[in-house]
């Protein structure tokens, strides 16, 4: 054996009950039970004080080892070596006061397990010194014929040093469990990672570029139209061709926010409300006092909670837009401790809500508040003042 055998303590999944199954907890426990029950006997039994005295300090020493023992069980598992053999050589110490109070199974059975014990739980270059001088007072005080007690002796020191290894044994099995599905859940992110990326090369090859040739003929066409002589046809096509550029804009821009999200590249929340912001009030019906501000300890959000504010945040600018042209908006995003909330309050529209009003699905509200409950959070959206207010409120 090397040095480090010697002193090394014997894992803290072995010193658990980690790994062992109901069917070998259960027979620990049974086995608890029947040494406490013939303890508890022993000194009825047999015990020798004085009168009524017997049936109070047997089962008071019973239970003052039992708590020893549990000190024991826990300075181990926290690899205390200290505390670990006071507590105990104080169960040793109480075997010795059982042996001269009268009750010679008491102690009979507190030396054994606490060579057991040892063997199992502290390091072999304290435990043998502790078992051997427990089966040491084990020999001296037995009764039976020197064969039968080394016999007995060198079984309890095989039996401790085999529960030792046993549950090295598991613990070195769960450590192995845990790393295999560790591995494994590395293995799946790394896959989902991979088709990810796989899912942003199609988008971009597709859509990006869809959207890219969109924009150079669109303005194409506003060059070409704008050579035009003025006049109010005229004028109506240059205001659709515009808008139409406008809105593949906005589309490019989102396509490639979805793919650097894909490919967890995604840009600071609140740097993302600033570009949509100040992006929707150039030309696009809000007004310039529209603002963003933030609160609290600025903090990366989970990739849920992030895109889900994000797209609260499009969709609610986007509603502003189409009912409200001309408001003025305020977005307040608030950093929890473990939660972040979104406002978005506009002071209503300057005018007549236009051709966008009757676009879309009407859904826009309903989609926020499922977007917000899978994440279990909440949306609030309504009438405020003189505007219209949502309120987003989700885990993070």
């Amino acid at each position: 054996m090397t040095v480090e055998t010697w002193l090394d303590w014997p894992s803290r999944e072995a010193l658990s009950r980690t790994g062992l199954t109901p069917a070998r907890r259960n027979l620990a426990w049974g086995v608890r039970a029947v040494v406490l029950g013939a303890l508890l006997w022993s000194t009825f039994s047999r015990g020798q004080g004085p009168g009524r005295w017997a049936w109070v300090a047997g089962p008071a020493l019973v239970g003052v080892c039992a708590v020893l023992g549990r000190t024991f069980y826990r300075c181990t598992y926290a690899h205390r070596l200290g505390p670990s053999l006071a507590s105990l050589f104080l169960v040793m110490a109480a075997a010795a006061g059982a042996r001269a109070g009268g009750w010679p199974v008491l102690a009979l059975v507190l030396w054994c397990g606490c060579a057991v014990t040892a063997l199992e739980r502290l390091p072999l270059a304290a435990a043998v010194p502790c078992t051997a001088l427990a089966l040491g007072a084990y020999t001296l005080v037995d009764n039976d014929n020197w064969l039968t007690t080394a016999v007995t002796a060198a079984g309890l020191g095989l039996a401790g040093y085999v529960l030792r290894l046993d549950a090295e044994a598991r613990g070195t099995a769960h450590r192995l469990l845990n790393q295999e599905r560790a591995a494994r859940a590395a293995e799946a992110e790394s896959a989902a990672l991979d088709e990810r990326a796989r899912i942003a090369r199609e988008i971009h090859d597709v859509l990006a570029h869809s959207l890219s040739a969109q924009l150079v003929h669109l303005e194409a066409a506003r060059l070409l139209i704008e050579r035009e002589p003025p006049g109010e046809f005229r004028e109506k096509i240059l205001e659709r061709v515009v808008a139409a550029r406008g809105m593949a804009r906005e589309g490019l821009a989102e396509t490639r926010q979805a793919l650097s999200a894909l490919r967890g590249e995604m840009t600071p929340v609140e740097d993302f409300l600033h570009t949509l912001v100040e992006g929707a009030g150039a030309g696009t019906g809000l007004a310039a006092g529209s603002g963003v501000h933030v609160k609290g300890e600025r903090r990366a959000l989970p990739a849920e909670a992030s895109g889900t504010v994000r797209r609260v945040a499009q969709e609610a600018l986007t509603n502003v837009r189409k009912h409200a042209p001309g408001a003025a908006v305020a977005v307040r995003l608030e950093y929890l401790p473990h939660e972040v909330t979104l406002e978005i309050r506009d002071s209503g529209g300057l005018g007549p809500a236009g051709e966008l009003a009757v676009s879309g699905s009407g859904y826009g509200l309903l989609g926020m508040r499922e977007r917000a409950e899978l994440l279990g959070g909440t949306l609030e959206a309504g009438p405020d003042e003189e505007g219209f207010v949502v309120r987003l409120r989700v885990p993070a």
